[in-house]
Protein backbone atom coordinates (compact mmCIF):
# COMPACT_ATOMS: atom_id res chain seq x y z
CA UNK A 1 0.00 0.00 0.00
CA UNK A 2 2.63 2.51 0.48
CA UNK A 3 3.32 2.99 -3.53
CA UNK A 4 -0.22 3.30 -4.18
CA UNK A 5 -0.65 6.00 -1.54
CA UNK A 6 2.19 7.84 -2.56
CA UNK A 7 0.75 7.75 -5.54
CA UNK A 8 1.03 11.27 -7.19
CA UNK A 9 -0.97 12.13 -10.60
CA UNK A 10 -2.00 15.64 -9.81
CA UNK A 11 -0.16 17.36 -12.17
CA UNK A 12 -3.40 15.95 -15.07
CA UNK A 13 -6.61 16.89 -14.74
CA UNK A 14 -8.58 14.00 -14.13
CA UNK A 15 -12.04 15.64 -15.64
CA UNK A 16 -10.61 16.92 -18.65
CA UNK A 17 -8.63 13.71 -19.43
CA UNK A 18 -11.58 11.80 -18.97
CA UNK A 19 -13.60 14.04 -21.55
CA UNK A 20 -11.27 13.94 -24.15
CA UNK A 21 -11.00 9.76 -23.53
CA UNK A 22 -14.80 10.00 -24.13
CA UNK A 23 -14.26 11.75 -27.61
CA UNK A 24 -11.27 9.92 -28.63
CA UNK A 25 -13.44 6.74 -28.25
CA UNK A 26 -16.02 8.03 -30.16
CA UNK A 27 -14.27 9.52 -32.95
CA UNK A 28 -12.54 6.24 -33.32
CA UNK A 29 -16.42 4.47 -33.43
CA UNK A 30 -16.85 7.05 -36.37
CA UNK A 31 -13.82 5.93 -38.00
CA UNK A 32 -14.65 2.32 -37.79
CA UNK A 33 -17.89 2.88 -39.13
CA UNK A 34 -16.86 5.20 -42.33
CA UNK A 35 -13.80 2.45 -42.67
CA UNK A 36 -17.17 -0.14 -43.21
CA UNK A 37 -19.01 2.34 -45.66
CA UNK A 38 -16.38 2.00 -47.57
CA UNK A 39 -15.17 -1.43 -47.17
CA UNK A 40 -18.98 -3.03 -46.83
CA UNK A 41 -17.69 -6.46 -47.31
CA UNK A 42 -15.80 -6.07 -43.88
CA UNK A 43 -19.06 -6.27 -41.69
CA UNK A 44 -16.99 -6.57 -39.02
CA UNK A 45 -15.90 -3.12 -39.15
CA UNK A 46 -19.58 -1.70 -38.61
CA UNK A 47 -19.55 -3.84 -35.12
CA UNK A 48 -16.43 -2.97 -33.81
CA UNK A 49 -17.16 0.64 -34.21
CA UNK A 50 -20.42 0.44 -32.83
CA UNK A 51 -19.17 -1.44 -29.83
CA UNK A 52 -16.47 2.41 -29.60
CA UNK A 53 -19.62 4.47 -29.72
CA UNK A 54 -21.69 2.27 -27.36
CA UNK A 55 -18.38 2.38 -24.72
CA UNK A 56 -17.90 6.10 -25.40
CA UNK A 57 -21.62 6.73 -24.29
CA UNK A 58 -20.87 4.43 -21.19
CA UNK A 59 -18.14 6.16 -20.19
CA UNK A 60 -19.54 9.63 -20.83
CA UNK A 61 -22.58 8.57 -17.92
CA UNK A 62 -20.46 6.98 -16.05
CA UNK A 63 -18.59 10.39 -15.17
CA UNK A 64 -21.57 12.71 -15.99
CA UNK A 65 -23.40 14.76 -12.99
CA UNK A 66 -26.98 13.01 -12.02
CA UNK A 67 -29.53 13.87 -15.13
CA UNK A 68 -32.76 14.82 -14.82
CA UNK A 69 -34.12 11.74 -14.29
CA UNK A 70 -32.47 8.71 -12.19
CA UNK A 71 -30.51 6.66 -14.21
CA UNK A 72 -29.36 2.94 -13.01
CA UNK A 73 -25.96 2.91 -11.17
CA UNK A 74 -25.34 -0.31 -12.76
CA UNK A 75 -26.13 0.84 -16.09
CA UNK A 76 -22.91 2.75 -17.61
CA UNK A 77 -21.09 -0.59 -16.58
CA UNK A 78 -23.63 -2.92 -18.44
CA UNK A 79 -22.99 -0.96 -21.43
CA UNK A 80 -19.71 -1.19 -21.37
CA UNK A 81 -20.46 -5.45 -21.42
CA UNK A 82 -22.95 -4.89 -24.06
CA UNK A 83 -20.00 -3.39 -25.80
CA UNK A 84 -17.73 -6.40 -25.21
CA UNK A 85 -19.84 -8.53 -26.28
CA UNK A 86 -20.07 -6.61 -30.02
CA UNK A 87 -16.26 -6.84 -30.20
CA UNK A 88 -16.31 -10.89 -30.00
CA UNK A 89 -19.29 -10.81 -32.10
CA UNK A 90 -17.35 -8.66 -34.60
CA UNK A 91 -14.16 -11.34 -34.15
CA UNK A 92 -16.69 -13.65 -35.33
CA UNK A 93 -18.12 -12.63 -38.30
CA UNK A 94 -14.41 -11.28 -39.09
CA UNK A 95 -13.59 -14.72 -39.49
CA UNK A 96 -16.26 -16.05 -41.06
CA UNK A 97 -18.31 -17.35 -38.47
CA UNK A 98 -22.21 -17.05 -37.54
CA UNK A 99 -22.93 -13.88 -35.06
CA UNK A 100 -24.17 -14.48 -31.25
CA UNK A 101 -26.30 -11.33 -30.83
CA UNK A 102 -28.03 -12.62 -27.85
CA UNK A 103 -24.68 -13.84 -26.19
CA UNK A 104 -23.69 -10.27 -26.62
CA UNK A 105 -26.06 -9.23 -24.51
CA UNK A 106 -26.05 -12.27 -21.86
CA UNK A 107 -23.14 -10.31 -19.89
CA UNK A 108 -25.00 -7.14 -19.52
CA UNK A 109 -28.44 -8.87 -18.55
CA UNK A 110 -26.76 -11.35 -15.61
CA UNK A 111 -24.98 -8.10 -14.34
CA UNK A 112 -28.31 -6.02 -13.82
CA UNK A 113 -30.11 -9.04 -12.58
CA UNK A 114 -27.28 -9.97 -10.10
CA UNK A 115 -26.49 -6.38 -8.73
CA UNK A 116 -30.26 -6.48 -7.59
CA UNK A 117 -29.58 -9.30 -5.00
CA UNK A 118 -28.33 -7.91 -1.16
CA UNK A 119 -25.77 -10.15 -2.28
CA UNK A 120 -23.67 -7.60 -4.50
CA UNK A 121 -24.02 -4.35 -2.91
CA UNK A 122 -22.90 -0.98 -4.77
CA UNK A 123 -19.37 -0.67 -4.27
CA UNK A 124 -18.67 -4.02 -2.86
CA UNK A 125 -16.27 -6.66 -3.50
CA UNK A 126 -18.69 -9.05 -4.65
CA UNK A 127 -19.93 -6.79 -7.37
CA UNK A 128 -16.04 -5.65 -8.31
CA UNK A 129 -15.46 -9.36 -8.60
CA UNK A 130 -18.90 -10.11 -10.95
CA UNK A 131 -17.50 -7.28 -13.30
CA UNK A 132 -14.31 -8.85 -13.78
CA UNK A 133 -15.66 -12.42 -14.30
CA UNK A 134 -17.74 -11.07 -17.07
CA UNK A 135 -14.96 -9.07 -19.01
CA UNK A 136 -12.13 -12.07 -18.07
CA UNK A 137 -15.15 -14.33 -19.97
CA UNK A 138 -15.75 -12.43 -23.12
CA UNK A 139 -12.09 -11.77 -23.25
CA UNK A 140 -11.21 -15.22 -23.61
CA UNK A 141 -14.22 -15.90 -26.48
CA UNK A 142 -12.24 -13.15 -27.78
CA UNK A 143 -8.88 -15.02 -27.83
CA UNK A 144 -10.10 -17.93 -28.69
CA UNK A 145 -11.57 -16.51 -32.15
CA UNK A 146 -8.48 -15.20 -33.06
CA UNK A 147 -6.79 -18.32 -32.46
CA UNK A 148 -8.98 -20.45 -34.64
CA UNK A 149 -7.23 -19.29 -38.05
CA UNK A 150 -4.18 -20.98 -38.25
CA UNK A 151 -2.24 -19.70 -41.32
CA UNK A 152 -2.48 -15.87 -41.14
CA UNK A 153 -0.23 -13.32 -41.34
CA UNK A 154 2.28 -12.23 -37.86
CA UNK A 155 0.37 -9.19 -38.12
CA UNK A 156 -2.71 -10.97 -36.91
CA UNK A 157 -1.14 -13.57 -34.82
CA UNK A 158 0.51 -11.15 -32.65
CA UNK A 159 -3.19 -10.07 -32.33
CA UNK A 160 -4.15 -13.23 -30.98
CA UNK A 161 -2.19 -12.15 -28.01
CA UNK A 162 -2.22 -8.46 -27.89
CA UNK A 163 -6.42 -7.38 -28.37
CA UNK A 164 -7.03 -9.63 -25.51
CA UNK A 165 -4.52 -9.07 -22.74
CA UNK A 166 -5.44 -4.79 -23.69
CA UNK A 167 -9.64 -5.65 -23.35
CA UNK A 168 -8.66 -7.30 -20.16
CA UNK A 169 -6.27 -4.97 -19.24
CA UNK A 170 -8.63 -1.95 -19.48
CA UNK A 171 -11.56 -2.81 -17.81
CA UNK A 172 -10.08 -5.60 -15.22
CA UNK A 173 -7.19 -3.36 -13.99
CA UNK A 174 -9.44 -0.05 -13.00
CA UNK A 175 -11.70 -2.85 -10.97
CA UNK A 176 -8.41 -3.87 -8.59
CA UNK A 177 -6.91 -0.31 -8.39
CA UNK A 178 -10.49 0.93 -7.09
CA UNK A 179 -10.63 -1.94 -4.98
CA UNK A 180 -6.89 -1.82 -3.51
CA UNK A 181 -6.40 1.86 -3.92
CA UNK A 182 -7.88 4.22 -0.74
CA UNK A 183 -10.56 6.39 -1.29
CA UNK A 184 -8.18 8.89 -0.58
CA UNK A 185 -6.63 8.83 -4.39
CA UNK A 186 -9.95 8.74 -5.98
CA UNK A 187 -8.89 11.21 -8.00
CA UNK A 188 -5.67 9.17 -9.48
CA UNK A 189 -7.79 6.08 -10.18
CA UNK A 190 -9.97 8.00 -12.58
CA UNK A 191 -6.73 9.44 -14.44
CA UNK A 192 -5.14 5.92 -14.36
CA UNK A 193 -8.61 4.85 -15.83
CA UNK A 194 -8.62 7.70 -18.41
CA UNK A 195 -4.73 7.64 -19.62
CA UNK A 196 -5.39 3.46 -19.75
CA UNK A 197 -8.45 3.39 -21.69
CA UNK A 198 -7.14 6.10 -24.39
CA UNK A 199 -4.44 3.75 -24.81
CA UNK A 200 -6.53 0.90 -25.26
CA UNK A 201 -8.55 2.62 -27.73
CA UNK A 202 -5.98 3.74 -30.02
CA UNK A 203 -3.66 0.36 -29.79
CA UNK A 204 -6.84 -1.44 -30.25
CA UNK A 205 -8.32 0.32 -33.60
CA UNK A 206 -4.78 0.22 -35.37
CA UNK A 207 -4.33 -3.52 -34.71
CA UNK A 208 -7.86 -3.95 -36.04
CA UNK A 209 -7.09 -2.11 -39.28
CA UNK A 210 -4.29 -4.56 -39.54
CA UNK A 211 -6.37 -7.12 -39.42
CA UNK A 212 -8.22 -5.73 -42.05
CA UNK A 213 -5.59 -5.41 -44.29
CA UNK A 214 -4.10 -8.74 -43.97
CA UNK A 215 -7.66 -9.92 -44.16
CA UNK A 216 -7.58 -8.32 -48.07
CA UNK A 217 -3.70 -9.28 -48.56
CA UNK A 218 -5.11 -12.69 -47.90
CA UNK A 219 -8.19 -13.21 -50.52
CA UNK A 220 -5.76 -11.34 -53.04
CA UNK A 221 -3.48 -13.89 -52.66
CA UNK A 222 -5.88 -17.10 -52.42
CA UNK A 223 -7.13 -15.78 -55.74
CA UNK A 224 -3.80 -15.79 -57.20
CA UNK A 225 -2.68 -19.58 -55.77
CA UNK A 226 -5.42 -21.76 -55.71
CA UNK A 227 -7.72 -23.09 -58.88
CA UNK A 228 -11.01 -21.90 -58.75
CA UNK A 229 -12.71 -24.90 -59.57
CA UNK A 230 -11.53 -27.61 -57.05
CA UNK A 231 -10.25 -24.75 -54.49
CA UNK A 232 -6.79 -26.42 -54.19
CA UNK A 233 -3.32 -25.00 -54.78
CA UNK A 234 -2.83 -24.74 -58.71
CA UNK A 235 0.21 -25.77 -60.92
CA UNK A 236 2.53 -22.69 -60.00
CA UNK A 237 1.89 -22.43 -56.25
CA UNK A 238 1.64 -25.99 -56.27
CA UNK A 239 5.65 -26.19 -58.14
CA UNK A 240 6.74 -23.60 -55.15
CA UNK A 241 5.41 -24.83 -52.04
CA UNK A 242 6.65 -28.75 -53.09
CA UNK A 243 10.26 -26.97 -53.71
CA UNK A 244 9.73 -25.27 -50.14
CA UNK A 245 8.71 -28.48 -48.40
CA UNK A 246 11.76 -30.24 -49.93
CA UNK A 247 14.02 -27.75 -48.89
CA UNK A 248 13.31 -28.11 -45.29
CA UNK A 249 13.16 -31.76 -45.28
CA UNK A 250 16.57 -32.49 -46.41
CA UNK A 251 17.57 -29.82 -44.29
CA UNK A 252 16.74 -32.30 -41.21
CA UNK A 253 17.31 -35.24 -43.76
CA UNK A 254 14.56 -36.58 -44.21
CA UNK A 255 12.63 -37.88 -47.50
CA UNK A 256 9.70 -36.67 -49.28
CA UNK A 257 7.15 -38.74 -51.44
CA UNK A 258 5.34 -37.20 -54.21
CA UNK A 259 2.01 -38.85 -55.19
CA UNK A 260 0.42 -38.22 -58.70
CA UNK A 261 -3.33 -39.03 -59.35
CA UNK A 262 -5.08 -39.13 -62.81
CA UNK A 263 -9.03 -39.88 -62.88
CA UNK A 264 -9.50 -42.55 -64.52
CA UNK A 265 -11.87 -42.51 -67.93
CA UNK A 266 -12.19 -38.79 -67.17
CA UNK A 267 -12.50 -38.05 -71.16
CA UNK A 268 -15.29 -40.69 -71.53
CA UNK A 269 -17.30 -38.93 -68.20
CA UNK A 270 -17.31 -35.56 -69.98
CA UNK A 271 -17.83 -36.82 -73.46
CA UNK A 272 -21.06 -39.15 -72.04
CA UNK A 273 -22.43 -36.69 -69.49
CA UNK A 274 -20.99 -33.61 -70.06
CA UNK A 275 -18.56 -31.16 -68.61
CA UNK A 276 -21.19 -30.24 -65.64
CA UNK A 277 -20.72 -33.27 -64.54
CA UNK A 278 -17.17 -33.58 -65.00
CA UNK A 279 -16.81 -30.11 -62.92
CA UNK A 280 -18.55 -31.79 -60.16
CA UNK A 281 -16.37 -35.23 -60.35
CA UNK A 282 -13.03 -32.90 -59.78
CA UNK A 283 -14.80 -31.24 -56.95
CA UNK A 284 -15.75 -34.74 -55.33
CA UNK A 285 -11.98 -35.55 -55.73
CA UNK A 286 -10.61 -32.54 -54.49
CA UNK A 287 -13.12 -33.22 -51.18
CA UNK A 288 -11.71 -36.15 -50.76
CA UNK A 289 -8.08 -35.89 -51.15
CA UNK A 290 -8.78 -32.80 -48.77
CA UNK A 291 -9.96 -35.40 -45.87
CA UNK A 292 -8.03 -38.10 -46.55
CA UNK A 293 -4.67 -36.09 -46.21
CA UNK A 294 -3.46 -33.77 -43.46
CA UNK A 295 -3.36 -30.42 -42.91
CA UNK A 296 0.16 -29.87 -43.99
CA UNK A 297 0.23 -31.85 -46.79
CA UNK A 298 0.57 -29.92 -50.33
CA UNK A 299 -2.22 -30.87 -52.84
CA UNK A 300 -2.84 -28.94 -55.96
CA UNK A 301 -4.28 -29.30 -59.52
CA UNK A 302 -1.96 -29.96 -62.18
CA UNK A 303 -4.16 -29.42 -64.95
CA UNK A 304 -7.32 -31.05 -66.19
CA UNK A 305 -8.14 -34.37 -64.83
CA UNK A 306 -4.43 -34.33 -63.08
CA UNK A 307 -3.49 -33.76 -59.49
CA UNK A 308 -0.47 -33.98 -57.29
CA UNK A 309 0.26 -33.89 -53.48
CA UNK A 310 3.49 -33.66 -51.50
CA UNK A 311 4.31 -35.51 -48.25
CA UNK A 312 6.83 -34.89 -45.51
CA UNK A 313 6.79 -38.89 -45.29
CA UNK A 314 8.75 -41.81 -46.48
CA UNK A 315 7.59 -43.80 -49.24
CA UNK A 316 5.99 -46.10 -46.94
CA UNK A 317 3.51 -43.62 -45.38
CA UNK A 318 3.10 -42.22 -48.64
CA UNK A 319 1.44 -45.08 -49.87
CA UNK A 320 -0.93 -45.46 -46.93
CA UNK A 321 -1.83 -41.72 -47.48
CA UNK A 322 -2.02 -42.45 -51.42
CA UNK A 323 -4.63 -46.19 -50.75
CA UNK A 324 -6.57 -43.75 -48.12
CA UNK A 325 -7.66 -41.32 -51.04
CA UNK A 326 -8.19 -44.14 -53.77
CA UNK A 327 -10.78 -45.81 -51.50
CA UNK A 328 -12.16 -43.05 -50.70
CA UNK A 329 -12.54 -41.69 -54.26
CA UNK A 330 -13.64 -45.00 -55.44
CA UNK A 331 -16.35 -44.63 -52.35
CA UNK A 332 -17.21 -40.89 -53.04
CA UNK A 333 -17.04 -41.47 -57.32
CA UNK A 334 -19.80 -44.23 -57.84
CA UNK A 335 -22.49 -41.67 -57.35
CA UNK A 336 -22.09 -37.98 -58.61
CA UNK A 337 -24.62 -35.25 -58.57
CA UNK A 338 -27.45 -38.25 -58.74
CA UNK A 339 -25.41 -39.69 -61.75
CA UNK A 340 -23.98 -43.41 -61.54
CA UNK A 341 -20.20 -42.09 -62.76
CA UNK A 342 -18.02 -45.15 -61.10
CA UNK A 343 -15.01 -43.01 -61.40
CA UNK A 344 -12.09 -44.03 -59.52
CA UNK A 345 -8.08 -42.68 -59.83
CA UNK A 346 -5.23 -43.84 -60.71
CA UNK A 347 -2.14 -43.24 -59.16
CA UNK A 348 1.66 -43.10 -59.05
CA UNK A 349 3.97 -41.99 -56.09
CA UNK A 350 8.14 -41.48 -56.13
CA UNK A 351 10.25 -40.67 -53.33
CA UNK A 352 13.35 -38.72 -53.04
CA UNK A 353 15.98 -38.32 -50.31
CA UNK A 354 18.10 -36.15 -52.27
CA UNK A 355 18.59 -32.37 -52.72
CA UNK A 356 15.13 -31.53 -55.10
CA UNK A 357 16.17 -27.83 -57.19
CA UNK A 358 13.71 -29.34 -59.94
CA UNK A 359 10.61 -30.56 -59.01
CA UNK A 360 9.96 -31.86 -62.77
CA UNK A 361 12.44 -34.62 -62.07
CA UNK A 362 10.39 -35.69 -58.86
CA UNK A 363 6.89 -35.47 -61.08
CA UNK A 364 8.29 -37.53 -63.89
CA UNK A 365 9.34 -40.64 -61.49
CA UNK A 366 5.94 -40.51 -59.93
CA UNK A 367 4.31 -40.08 -63.61
CA UNK A 368 6.27 -43.60 -64.83
CA UNK A 369 4.84 -45.18 -61.97
CA UNK A 370 0.93 -43.58 -62.38
CA UNK A 371 1.89 -44.63 -66.49
CA UNK A 372 2.13 -48.21 -64.69
CA UNK A 373 -0.88 -47.85 -62.73
CA UNK A 374 -2.77 -46.87 -66.01
CA UNK A 375 -1.80 -49.73 -67.60
CA UNK A 376 -2.22 -52.28 -65.19
CA UNK A 377 -5.58 -51.83 -64.75
CA UNK A 378 -6.17 -48.35 -63.50
CA UNK A 379 -8.15 -47.67 -59.93
CA UNK A 380 -4.72 -48.98 -58.54
CA UNK A 381 -1.42 -47.53 -56.57
CA UNK A 382 2.13 -48.14 -58.38
CA UNK A 383 5.12 -46.75 -57.21
CA UNK A 384 8.27 -45.25 -59.05
CA UNK A 385 12.04 -47.10 -58.28
CA UNK A 386 14.18 -45.74 -55.72
CA UNK A 387 17.54 -45.42 -58.03
CA UNK A 388 17.17 -42.27 -60.37
CA UNK A 389 14.75 -41.60 -62.70
CA UNK A 390 15.69 -43.64 -65.82
CA UNK A 391 14.90 -43.17 -69.54
CA UNK A 392 11.27 -42.78 -69.66
CA UNK A 393 11.14 -41.03 -66.55
CA UNK A 394 13.48 -38.74 -68.28
CA UNK A 395 11.52 -37.77 -71.47
CA UNK A 396 8.26 -37.20 -69.73
CA UNK A 397 10.15 -34.55 -67.84
CA UNK A 398 11.34 -32.91 -70.72
CA UNK A 399 7.85 -33.06 -72.41
CA UNK A 400 6.74 -31.09 -68.99
CA UNK A 401 9.76 -28.77 -69.90
CA UNK A 402 8.53 -27.97 -73.25
CA UNK A 403 10.70 -30.17 -75.33
CA UNK A 404 8.86 -31.33 -77.87
CA UNK A 405 11.09 -33.41 -79.92
CA UNK A 406 12.05 -35.41 -77.14
CA UNK A 407 8.55 -36.80 -76.20
CA UNK A 408 8.12 -37.31 -79.80
CA UNK A 409 10.50 -40.10 -79.71
CA UNK A 410 9.30 -41.46 -76.50
CA UNK A 411 5.90 -41.85 -78.77
CA UNK A 412 7.36 -43.55 -81.51
CA UNK A 413 9.66 -45.86 -79.34
CA UNK A 414 6.12 -46.81 -77.99
CA UNK A 415 4.35 -47.25 -81.42
CA UNK A 416 7.29 -48.96 -82.22
CA UNK A 417 7.11 -51.16 -79.13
Amino acid sequence: MPVAANLDLSFLDGPTLAFVMVWIIALLGLFLILAWLQQRDVRALAWWGAAYLIGASSLALWGAPQPWFPLPHELPLAMIFVACGMIWNGVRLFRGRRLRPFAACAGAAIWLGLCQLPLFPEGSSARIALGALVVATYTFFIALELSRERRKPMRSRAAVITVPFLHAAIFLLPLALRWLMPTAIAVSWVTVFALETILYAVGTAFIVLLMVKDHHVDIYRHAASVDYLTGLLNRRAFLENALRLCALQVKGGKPVTLLMFDLDHFKAVNDRSGHALGDEVLRVFAQVVRRSMRANDIIGRLGGEEFAAIVAEPMELGKMIAERVRAGFEVAGAVVAGHAVGATVSIGAATAHELVTNIDALIARADSALYRAKGDGRNRLRTADEEPANERARLIAAARSGKVADFARLLQRDSAA
